[in-house]
Order: C-alpha cells, then structure tokens, then sequence
C-alpha cells in the first residue's frame, strides 16, 4: 500500500510467516453443531502441532499461527475476502515522513481478561519481542526500529543469545504519548510501515504476560474475536466467541476446536464422515483425479492464495557438498513441475518461476530466469561444469502431512534426469522437523514454504533470504541482497517492485532455495457448516462460518 505525506495509513497482516506446513494430529473428534438458523454453533477444523507456545511474537508457523490469529487482534486487519486494509485497533497510522509514525488507538477494547488495550500494551510487547534475552521467533521483524540494535544484543556462532550483550531494555525508537497515543521512530523511511504492523508479531500483550511468559504461551490471553478455552497437547485447541469484542469481526459460531492430525487421510475420512467441519487444504488422494467433487458435492472452495512451496538447501556449514551454486541450479531444471503437479495435485498447483507469489505487487513473471524450467539437457550441463556429484541427495519433509508424494516423485525426476541418488527422508511431525532445521540439524535438502504475512514482495524476499533474518534457513547472506531490499523498504510502488525484482535475480544465480509451485487452495467442509470462506492468505475465515444445525 502506497503512503504519501500526511496521509493516514491503514494495513494490515494476518496468517503467519513463516515458514509452511501442513500438519497432523489424531484421527478422532466430534463433528460441529449449532442452531437451525446457523447462528452459534461449534465447528471443528483441522488443526496441526504447534512448533512454539502461543504467543505472538514466538510463532512464526502456520500450526500455532492460525490459532495465534483468532486470538490476538492487531492494529490493522485484512479484508477476508478482498485483503484490502483497515484500521482494526488502531484509530489512525499518521507520518509526514514514512520515519516517524504517530499511531492511535481506538478506545474501549480489551484483553480477554477484560483489561484495557492501552499504547503501553503495545510499548511493552514490541519491546519485550524485540530483545535478544527472550529469545523471540519474530525478533527480526523489530530490525527497522531505532534503537533495536542496542536491545538486540549480540549471538553467538550457534545462534544463541549473548547473555548481557544488549545494551538497552528497551528500543530508542518507542514512545508511548498517552493511553491512547504512542510514536515509532525507524532507522530509514519506510513505506511498506502499515503493512507490517498487522502481523502477529505486532500484537498487543495484557500485563498478565509478562507476569509469567511461559505460562501464557500455554493459555493465551488475547484481544481478538475468539479467546483461548484449552490446549490438549497433541489432540486439540479450543477457542470461543469473545462477548465483548470491540472489532467488527464478530464470529458467527460460539466456538470452535482445533482437531490435531496425525495424516491428512484420517482427517479427510472424518471430513466426509461429518466427524471434522473445516479442512483448509484437502490431500492429494482427495485431489487425484478430482475425487474430491464426487465425494463432497459442492462443499469444497477453491482459491489462489499468496502461498510458495520451496525445497532449501541446508546451510554450507551443515552441508558443503551442496554449496555450488551450479549444482543446486542444475538440481533445480532436473525437477519436472508441471509433471508432478499434474499426477500428484491434479493440477491444483502453478509452477513457480521466482520466489514472490503472483498474488501481490512486486511480483515479476520469470524471475528465475530458466532455472525453474525443467531442461534435461542444461541440467546435465550445469551438473558436469559444477563438477558433478557423488553421493545421495536427500529431501526430508514433516511425515504428518501429505508431502511423501510430492517429494518422491521430485526425487524420482532428480534421479532420471541426473542419474543422482535422491530419497525421501521423512521426520515424525511438523514440529520436530521445524525445531531440527532451526538448530541447524538438517542436512541435504528439505521442504520450505511461505504463507505471506502481509501482501508485498518485501515479506516472500526479506523474512527468509537476508543475512540473519528469522526464516533464512539456508543462512543465505548476500550484501548486495541486503542493499537491494534494505533501499527497496523506502521506495512505494514501481520504485520498490524494481529493487525487489533486482534483489530476485541475484536468488537465481546462487539458488540457495529452489521455487516450485504456487498455491491454489481446495478446503473442504462437512454438511454441519456454511458460509466457508478462504482468505487470500489461505486459511479459513472463521468469523464467517456458520451452522446448519
């Protein structure tokens, strides 16, 4: 969204960043029920393991993100349906300058605890993320504060905080003027600003957090539409309607359950069996021949979504064999999409040629360039200048969703068209595979994705690709990169498109992740719910359903 001077800004950012799963839990729960006018009511949607406890500032997975984003309601929200901005708690997002950023909050909203949302609630909680003692996922996203660097601190070469090394408790760069009023200062302009602050990490925290952190990551106290009621680890999340609610997403339903699954079969058997309401994102046995429409009849939803399915490569220092930049690109034009998309997704998918979803400004046809075209004979090429490889590729994946196929048949056309070994290395669950690639644990090649946090080149290209951000789990570093999408942030519109577009092609020369396909999402739901709505960012818009019965 492009901001002039004097001009109010509103955004917003909702999902979660990071990196994408799709993820599993048990075969068993209880089908939705509601009123005859479809009024009130409880669904169950399909849920996954959270990676991290449920506080904002640490989740930066779709498992807890989803949750995390019925429960917390942030300045700025998106149109479900449109992804257009509008002020959510906040009453006004003002700059002369794109620098300095006064912002006011609407009076008479609360926590769930029933304590008011002051500016100080959102003070405290920038500044408590932001600091390297907490060891926050979604610190990264504070780097462009003034005085972050001095609450920051230093880490060391395994990524851990430095204890003692921050200079400062708090960032230089808030102000809290009144209950109602606080300022932000930023190192450099910054014009995509209001897009930011509706991501989660940017959601308010009551006092009650900072009383104990550990035991609120466990029972959250939010502000958003729906509040926590319980969390059984491993089997399920239950969340209800906030009565007093201030925003203008007031839910249809009474409540709903997050029903953990551990295979996307077992949730799509009691998805048809009306055991489970909700499936953001139907398997691909369902997909196979569009099975799915002779089993659900017209209770599924399609939609394009701002969503990338990646495959990275681990870190030199974890694997150097996988450094050269020729290898990975000729890995890369080894990997027949279209193919694949066709036997594996029924052609439910788009070959990604760059790493921006197509769904948003910035994003530029071809970016790759011809390395995510599936070329035998330069993929060849390119393996004999790089030397060749000796050895087995892996590609590991969470085995509690439905990725075997998909990784499988990659590797399948990996190993016929490079004669390389390639296999399929499955780990249990989504949340075990996440915690191994942030401790850097991860060799070979592994799956990656991204649901956008906000609708801009900026969030496919910066979270995950600059030099020490919070989803670079290549630990990809490029000082030109850097330049590019650091002076990209100061410019609007096409000014911005074309420094991002320039930041893109230098991904293409090293590859350090390979694009594969854009997302189209297929839900489904049982005969218990109406009204199923997917948003632009690919999850279900929960305020709108309703029940049948």
């Amino acid at each position: 969204m492009r901001v002039s001077a004097r001009k109010s800004a509103v955004a917003g950012a909702a999902a979660m960043a990071l990196a994408l799963s799709a993820c599993g839990g048990d075969d068993s729960g209880d089908g939705g029920g509601g009123s005859a006018e479809g009024g009130g009511g409880h669904v169950t949607v399909r849920g996954c393991n959270p990676q991290n406890p449920l506080v904002p500032g640490n989740t930066g997975e779709t498992c807890g993100g989803d949750v995390v984003q019925q429960l917390f309601s942030k300045l700025v929200r998106y149109d479900p349906e449109t992804a257009q901005p509008h002020n959510d708690i906040a009453e006004s997002i003002e700059s002369e300058d794109n620098r300095v950023w006064t912002i006011t909050i609407k009076d008479g909203w609360t926590f769930h605890d029933g304590t008011p949302i002051t500016a100080q609630s959102f003070v405290d909680a920038w500044n408590y993320t932001a600091h390297g003692s907490n060891a926050q996922y979604n610190q990264y996203f504070f780097e462009p504060f003034k005085g972050y660097d001095a609450v920051a601190g230093e880490f060391d070469e395994e990524g851990a905080y430095i204890e003692g090394s921050a200079k400062a408790e708090k960032m230089s760069g808030l102000k809290v003027i009144d209950e109602h009023t606080f300022e932000v200062t930023l190192k450099e302009p910054r014009g995509s600003f209001p897009l930011m602050v509706g991501y989660s990490a940017f959601a308010p925290l009551p006092e009650v957090f900072f009383e104990d952190p550990e035991a609120f990551g466990d029972a959250p106290v939010g502000s958003g539409p729906f509040k926590f009621d319980s969390w059984e680890k491993n089997r399920s999340i239950k969340i209800s309607k906030y009565d007093d609610y201030a925003g203008e997403m007031e839910p249809e339903i009474e409540s709903a359950t997050f029903e953990i699954y551990e295979d996307d079969n077992a949730a799509y058997n009691d998805l048809q069996a009306n055991q489970l309401d909700l499936m953001p994102q139907l398997p691909t046995s369902a997909l196979a021949g569009e099975a799915y429409k002779n089993d659900l009849g017209e209770r599924f939803v399609e939609r394009e979504v701002g969503t990338i399915q990646t495959v990275t490569f681990a870190p030199e220092s974890v694997s150097p064999e996988l450094a050269n930049p020729k290898l990975r690109q000729a890995i890369s034009m080894a990997i027949d999409r279209e193919s694949i998309i066709e036997s594996i997704f029924a052609g439910t998918k788009t070959p990604a040629t760059g790493w921006v979803a197509p769904t948003v400004d910035g994003y530029k046809p071809g970016a790759c360039g011809g390395f995510c075209q599936y070329d035998p004979q330069k993929a060849k090429d390119l393996l004999a200048e790089a030397g060749g490889y000796d050895g087995t590729l892996t590609l590991s994946y969470n085995a509690d969703a439905d990725h075997q196929g998909w990784v499988d048949a990659t590797c399948n056309s990996i190993r016929n068209t490079l004669d390389i070994k390639c296999n399929g290395a499955p780990e249990v669950d989504f949340a075990t595979f996440r915690t191994k690639i942030g401790n850097r644990e991860m060799p070979g090649m592994f799956r990656t994705g991204w649901r956008m946090d906000y609708p801009s080149a900026e969030n496919f290209l910066v979270p995950l690709y600059k030099t020490g951000a919070s989803s670079n789990d290549g630990d990809y570093s490029n000082p030109e990169f850097d330049r590019l999408v650091d002076e990209a942030a100061t410019k609007t519109g096409e000014e911005a498109a074309e420094l991002y577009n320039q930041a893109e092609a230098l991904l293409a020369e090293e590859m350090t992740a390979i694009p594969m396909w854009y997302y189209k999402v297929v839900a489904g739901y049982s005969t218990n719910v109406d009204n199923v709505h997917i948003t632009p960012f690919g999850t279900v818009d929960l305020t709108s359903v309703t029940t049948t019965s």
